[in-house]
């Protein structure tokens, strides 16, 4: 799996009590082989993409205040082709 894909399932599965589509995306990561995260992204349907968006937002902003940039970097890579 892409190194940013393992990010974004790690990061997916602090969210996957509050929404189900959280649930249906991190589903997509683990039982799908994607060779990148572009692959990924175009697999998305709307509100995934949408609920996903708002996740990222988060995840990325909490990286940032722990000063974590690795995660940040691998994060970004995926939102960035979202928005």
């Amino acid at each position: 799996m892409d190194s940013n894909l393992g990010y974004l399932r790690e990061s997916l599965s602090n969210h996957l009590d509050n929404h189900q589509i959280c649930q249906r995306i991190y589903h997509k990561l683990e039982t799908k082989q994607y060779k990148d995260e572009d692959e990924f992204v175009r697999d998305l349907e709307d509100n995934e993409a949408t609920i996903l968006n708002l996740v990222l937002q988060y995840e990325l902003d909490y990286a940032r205040n722990e000063q974590d940039e690795k995660r940040v970097e691998q994060l970004n890579g995926v939102y960035e082709l979202l928005i």
